[in-house]
């Protein structure tokens, strides 16, 4: 008994130099942290003297002097739309298809009204192993829980609220970062001939950064402008031709809607043009009207197909 508080002694003195050896390693690694984190802001703050430029690259963008400042090796610069459950790992990761070269999300803002035909799109492009995500604007969900593929697809809700509101707060470009295409369309498309998958190899054969399916002149009974009827003669077209007072197309047309336009319906972006279009939506946007008309800059260095 009279040895044992010597041998505390021993004990608190050993528990003594271990903390402190462990804190002198964590004051070692903060410092550099924190020499890293002043470097990244002092080069900002140079690189704030230049102007900014929308271009092509889909490298990622320098990281902020907040992320720089979060210890190393925990920095996630991107998100997903993966639904992962608790209760069930195998369900925890949506892989693409095998013999698909793409990584594509369908967004759409629905009403209930429209259910029989959301069901025909949304089947299509599931089969394909692609995202869909779902803006309820009308509040009902539970009406589309019946559908054997709901609780695949992402449901938002929010009422009385249009697709380019739901798309600005909701498919921010780091989330979008994932999926190579997105299709922001209305709900009310017809896709009775339409394989999502072959159009996707069109885009990208062509190297196309934004396009729209063309309308059937038979089917269609809204159609406004006849750069977005379907050619039969062609696999994708750029431009129209039209000799009428109103509409003067020619080759030396320059701008929508004879050429680098594409109608808000149906609008399918490339990863690096939504990066752009994200930015270029306004937060009051509403309907969408003259969008459209600006959508040509988010195209970069290629054509826009109708």
């Amino acid at each position: 008994m009279k040895h044992q508080p010597r041998r505390c002694g021993v004990v608190a003195a050993v528990v003594a130099l271990v903390l402190l050896a462990c804190l002198q390693i964590q004051y070692h690694h903060l410092k550099v942290d924190l020499g890293k984190a002043g470097f990244a802001s002092s080069t900002q703050d140079n690189s704030n003297r230049n102007p900014i430029h929308l271009g092509t690259s889909t490298s990622s963008k320098p990281a902020t002097a907040t992320t720089n400042s979060l210890p190393r090796g925990i920095v996630e610069r991107h998100s997903d739309m993966y639904l992962r459950p608790l209760w069930d790992d195998s369900a925890a990761t949506t892989h693409k298809n095998k013999h698909d070269d793409h990584n594509a999300l369908l967004a759409m803002a629905v009403g209930i009204s429209q259910i029989k035909n959301v069901d025909t799109m949304a089947r299509k492009f599931l089969k394909e192993n692609y995202a869909v995500m779902l803006f309820h604007y009308d509040g009902n969900v539970d009406g589309w829980r019946h559908l054997e593929w709901s609780d695949k697809a992402i449901h938002i809700l929010a009422h009385n609220q249009t697709k380019w509101w739901f798309a600005k707060r909701f498919l921010h470009p780091d989330v979008m970062a994932i999926y190579d295409f997105i299709f922001l369309w209305d709900e009310d498309l017809g896709v009775e001939n339409f394989n999502p998958r072959r159009y996707l190899d069109i885009m990208v054969s062509e190297g196309l950064e934004i396009t729209q399916p063309a309308l059937d002149p038979d089917l269609s009974t809204d159609i406004h402008h006849r750069i977005t009827i379907r050619n039969k003669m062609t696999k994708v077209h750029r431009r129209i031709y039209d000799n009428r007072p109103s509409m003067n197309c020619s080759d030396e047309s320059k701008g929508p809607p004879c050429t680098g336009w594409v109608e808000g319906m149906a609008p399918v972006f490339s990863r690096a043009a939504w990066n752009c279009v994200w930015h270029l939506i306004q937060n009051d946007l509403i309907h969408g009207w003259g969008l459209d008309m600006k959508l040509g800059y988010c195209a970069q260095a290629h054509d826009i197909s109708g």
